[in-house]
């Protein structure tokens, strides 16, 4: 189902669709972390990549849980978006050799993912408050916080260190 499908037709079906966007985002960054986590050199950002894994693998039950809220079925549908960053992502890894430039590459690839999520989820909020939903919104807002919190120590880490010492 494309965005500008035939099905969707309300409100309902738009919130939906999104929801099933962030799964698959969450299911592809799920799968695209350890890799994150295995060519960072900087300790504090491996260990931060390893941390939001642990929270991306809670995030995907969060979106089960509000699937099961509204008693849909839990299913991603194909997020261009994601497959993009992601892409570019890997591209921009695979060409930088040094090891603290890679690491500022790292932070940069991980915070365009961290801004999409905070979109999508800071939308979906709005959306299931707008539809009755405040149940829903309530599991979004808890994976909404987290996700900011992820963005802060990623820009935190590039200003204090790994900027710095890829510039040197």
């Amino acid at each position: 189902m494309g965005l500008f499908s035939s099905d969707i037709k309300t409100m309902d079906d738009l919130f939906i669709h999104t929801l099933r966007d962030i799964y698959y985002a969450e299911k592809q960054i799920s799968k695209s972390l350890p890799k994150m986590i295995d060519k960072a050199t900087n300790p504090q950002l491996k260990q931060g990549f390893e941390t939001h894994l642990s929270e991306t693998e809670g995030h995907i039950e969060n979106l089960e849980e509000a699937f099961r809220l509204l008693d849909v079925e839990a299913k991603g549908v194909d997020c261009p978006a994601i497959d993009g960053i992601l892409k570019e992502a890997n591209e921009l890894i695979g060409e930088t050799e040094d090891k603290q430039v890679l690491d500022a590459a790292l932070i940069a690839a991980a915070q365009a993912v961290e801004h999409y999520e905070i979109t999508r989820y800071g939308t979906l909020i709005t959306w299931a408050k707008e539809l009755g939903r405040n149940d829903v919104a309530q599991v979004l807002e808890r994976t909404l916080k987290e996700e900011k919190a992820t963005d802060e120590k990623l820009t935190n880490l590039a200003e204090t260190r790994v900027n710095l010492a890829a510039a040197e």
